[in-house]
């Protein structure tokens, strides 16, 4: 008989699912401080190559029906927690179910609240440092200045929608990325994990939900175009920055704010939390 143990192909079932996940969040909250923060720019700037995916593509889909585009666009999307995911990094939206693991008693609520701020901090990071790196690229001017024009719309909108409609839909998007994460945790393989976490992901870009850590790409971005473009970009569109003054700082950092809270309440209340009252929680 061998003595390997027996591979197994069949994804977990939730019970076991939650384990996992209650399992994992102890781990990361364990982790030493810079490897937390490292793992959340890895996470921040995987999340800005799929907005970048999104925003190219994007630029190409203005001819498709509405919803095909979209659909289209958050197909795409899904790179950024696939890279996540299967890369091993830490993101702040997805590690609201580290909840799970505060609810079980494995962690402190110390331990949760020092794990989410640096990996946040480490997002923050990661997202800026890559709208910088794609700003001094020049990528926006590709298709004429499309990308760049698709770019900064996306920030204005982002950047002018208000705080009971932001926040609602910032607490549905994460409702649909912590259940990615969460059914990631029964697959086997990296095709187990990429297959589960692709419709969630489409869907909450298609429905144009708000993710936070995203947004800070975002509008990192656009108000990098808006500041700092060459006048040779704004001819090609046949803009100047005026067209975008609701673009602004305070506009981009209450967006990321609100956001923030409604991405934690959907994430940690709406999916981490009922699942460990479901398959956790210790009856007296």
């Amino acid at each position: 008989m061998s003595d390997k143990p027996e591979q197994r192909f069949d994804p977990l079932l939730p019970p076991e699912m939650a384990r996992a996940c209650e399992n994992a969040g102890a781990v990361k909250a364990g982790r030493r401080a810079a490897a937390l923060v490292i793992l959340g720019i890895l996470a921040g700037a995987f999340i800005a190559f799929g907005a970048i995916f999104m925003t190219v593509v994007a630029t190409g889909a203005g001819d498709l029906p509405w919803g095909v585009a979209r659909l289209l666009m958050g197909l795409v999307f899904s790179l950024g927690l696939i890279l996540v995911i299967v890369g091993g990094a830490e993101l702040f939206t997805g590690d609201a179910l580290m909840v799970v693991s505060y609810a079980s008693g494995k962690i402190t609520g110390a331990a949760l609240l020092r794990a989410w701020g640096l990996v946040y901090l480490g997002n923050i990071a990661g997202s800026i440092g890559t709208a910088g790196l794609v700003f001094l690229s020049g990528q926006h001017g590709l298709a004429g200045g499309g990308v760049g024009k698709t770019a900064l719309s996306v920030a204005a909108y982002k950047a002018s929608l208000g705080t009971a409609d932001l926040f609602f839909l910032a607490v549905l998007c994460n409702v649909l990325v912590c259940l990615a994460v969460w059914m990631s945790f029964g697959g086997r393989n990296v095709a187990d994990k990429v297959l589960v976490i692709v419709p969630p992901i489409t869907a909450f870009v298609a429905a144009g939900f708000e993710h936070s850590i995203a947004n800070i790409y975002f509008l990192s971005y656009g108000l990098a175009l808006k500041e700092w473009a060459q006048p040779e970009f704004w001819a090609a569109i046949g803009q100047d920055a005026a067209a975008y003054a609701g673009l602004t700082v305070s506009g981009a950092i209450h967006n990321v704010v609100v956001a923030t809270a409604g991405n934690l309440v959907g994430g940690s209340l709406m999916v981490g939390v009922v699942y460990w009252f479901v398959y956790l929680r210790r009856q007296g």
